[in-house]
């Protein structure tokens, strides 16, 4: 397949988004659309910037459809959406780091992603270079006595990745948590932008590596949407089976490493034993422990084999008799569930304003799953049921974990039984006109994945947006703590498992 062109664009149009085109609002529409998310009527998907515009995805409230929409600042502004909408507001504080363009009536204007080491102001807007090694940073304030204050991080006692946590208590008694993050920024943005479709297609697949596959799955539909290419049935049918792997070793991970955060070893142990298996067949089957790079616009890289086939049978069958033992042993063991019960309670409420996704989203009662309500290929073909519940503590984010654990198996069995012979990749060149946007909405791990590109006739991206569902799991974790004891802060962060690269761009 050939990405790139050499040839000089012989005609030009507006860019056209796929599969839900983009709409160019005055800023009274981008008002009426934040009022619209006060309201609950829509979603906040995502909210990003370029050098003198700003976008905005939504997701309709009735109906799972999505809209995006333009806003041109160009007074180098723009209505601030977290005015009305608090999910918007570390979106928004990106934006104006990277671009510089200000949120008018913002209530928070603290840099986020910029911490005044980057030697640069709005790296992707018109930058100014400065001179500073750091940038002081308010936290906000806990008034009473007798409360004091702990700093955790950036540097952390486990080999994870930095993040700063400023915890006001009573005692032991958690007050208010503040996050400060923002110290893994790779540049992303500027990084995908003006490459090629393999280049930007790698940078995506290296963005969060626990959802390698999530990304580059999220980014090669938004090629195919812009281009309006299909993948052969064979490879959607794979791509599903290797985010589906993913998926499995991450739960199990996540299980293990809860139940040690709550001085459980053998449940970790024991979980550790099946994530490992799973790696090592995803490597002897696709090549790669994470199975990393397989995904590409178009299709896949790598084919399964008879044996592999058999190989991944044999692995199913073995879990399905694990879980249901490691689901007695998580629920059985009184001193689990003394520590989990309870602990680290997110509302309904928060959950739906957030639109938090994933495991956070359905053990608080917001259901949503890409895979069913967007509906790619090849899900609407399977049966499966995703699990949920209302109780919105650490236990019941362990139990949605098991629900999609049981689910994942589900779909792989089912994968494996009809997944049909043919092609893995579609033959196709880049249509030499004009220039194309597409934007895709895939079901990782943690919860939805958005990534909204521009790419130009040349076959060269001139943008690409990524959005990890930990920008909408990160500000419930600070509420998850609150009232809780110190002591509690490692299960309710591991519960969550946010992901701090795929957040800090």
């Amino acid at each position: 397949m050939n990405f790139a062109s050499n040839q000089t664009p012989t005609k030009s149009s507006p860019p056209t988004c796929l599969p839900w085109p983009r709409e160019i609002v005055d800023e009274a529409g981008w008002r009426a659309f934040a009022e619209s998310l006060e309201k609950g009527e829509r979603e906040l998907l995502s909210l990003w910037g370029e050098r003198s515009s700003v976008h905005m995805a939504v997701l309709e409230a009735r109906e799972p459809r999505l809209r995006i929409i333009t806003l041109e600042c160009r007074e180098g502004s723009f209505p601030s959406v977290g005015r009305l909408h608090p999910p918007a507001l570390r979106l928004e504080r990106a934006i104006r780091d990277l671009f510089g363009l200000e949120p008018e009536g913002a209530p928070d204007d603290r840099a986020w992603l910029d911490h005044g080491r980057w030697g640069v102001r709005h790296p992707c807007g018109a930058s100014e270079k400065i001179e500073t090694d750091c940038d002081r940073y308010a936290f906000l304030p806990a008034e009473g006595e007798p409360l004091h204050q702990i700093p955790v991080g950036p540097v952390h006692a486990g080999i994870i990745e930095p993040g700063h946590f400023r915890f006001s208590a009573n005692g032991e008694t958690v007050v208010r948590l503040e996050e400060r993050l923002g110290f893994v920024h790779k540049g992303v943005d500027q990084l995908m932008s003006n490459v090629s479709i393999e280049r930007a297609a790698r940078l995506a697949a290296r963005v969060s590596g626990d959802s390698t596959v999530a990304y580059s799955l999220a980014f090669a539909q938004a090629v195919e949407s812009a281009f309006d290419v299909t993948a052969p049935p064979r490879a959607m049918y794979l791509r599903a089976l290797l985010a589906e792997l993913e998926r499995l070793a991450n739960h199990f991970g996540d299980v293990g490493a809860i139940c040690n955060d709550a001085a459980f070893a053998l449940m970790h142990a024991q979980c550790g034993i099946v994530r490992e298996r799973i790696l090592r067949e995803a490597a002897n089957c696709f090549g790669h422990r994470l199975m990393m790079d397989r995904i590409t616009p178009g299709g896949l890289t790598v084919d399964l084999t008879e044996a592999g086939a058999a190989a991944l049978y044999a692995l199913i069958e073995w879990i399905e008799v694990m879980t249901p033992q490691l689901m007695a042993l998580f629920g059985d063991t009184t001193s689990l569930q003394d520590r989990t019960v309870g602990t680290g309670l997110v509302s309904e409420a928060l959950a739906r304003q957030y639109a938090c996704g994933g495991y956070v989203g359905r053990a608080s009662g917001r259901d949503f799953d890409a895979r069913k309500a967007i509906g790619y290929a090849p899900y609407p073909q399977l049966a499966f049921e995703i699990g949920g519940s209302k109780d919105g503590d650490v236990d019941a984010r362990v139990w949605v974990r098991f629900d999609e654990i049981k689910a994942s198996l589900q779909i792989v069995r089912q994968i494996l039984d009809q997944a049909p012979q043919g092609p893995i990749i579609a033959a196709w060149t880049l249509p030499e006109d004009w220039t194309r946007e597409g934007a895709a909405l895939v079901e990782g791990f943690r919860g939805d994945i958005f990534v909204w590109l521009r790419i130009r006739a040349d076959g060269v991206v001139q943008r690409c947006h990524l959005r990890d569902p930990s920008w909408f799991q990160w500000p419930l974790l600070e509420i998850a703590i609150k009232d809780n004891i110190v002591a509690d802060f490692p299960l309710c962060n591991k519960s969550f498992n946010c992901s701090y690269s795929g957040h800090d761009l």
